[in-house]
């Protein structure tokens, strides 16, 4: 299972980068492998604030639809486009080309609420 140092995570399996105020968000290898095949990703927030642990969007495979929960307060300033054409690279590479949203962090204190690396293996039994 692959689940990288440098991030941080949330129980609801989203990744979080963060660099300076602003965070890349996605969700987990773990989270896709449970989903299955992803053939949509829908985010409609773009440019709004969204709360911490409110949905921000949702991810649809073949078998489920699943919401997007926002791990820290902020408003969403970018999309990745490319999962619009290709939502499989959700699946193929979920900490790289597969991230989903960037945000500029409106309370950097809920940072300290993520989950380690460490964390999250327990979380998850890995």
């Amino acid at each position: 299972m692959n689940i990288p140092a440098e991030l941080k995570y949330t129980k609801d399996h989203e990744w979080v980068k963060i660099e300076g105020n602003t965070a890349t968000i996605g969700i987990t290898h773990f989270a896709q492998s449970e989903l299955g095949d992803i053939v949509y990703v829908d985010v409609d927030t773009i440019d709004e604030t969204v709360e911490k642990d409110e949905v921000f969007g949702s991810v649809e495979a073949v078998k489920t639809v699943s919401d997007l929960l926002m791990p820290l307060t902020g408003e969403v300033i970018a999309f990745n486009e490319v999962l619009e054409d290709e939502p499989e690279k959700v699946n193929t590479d979920p900490y790289g080309d597969g991230w989903m949203i960037k945000i500029t962090i409106s309370n950097p204190s809920q940072i300290q609420e993520l989950l380690s690396a460490e964390d999250y293996k327990e979380l998850i039994g890995a």
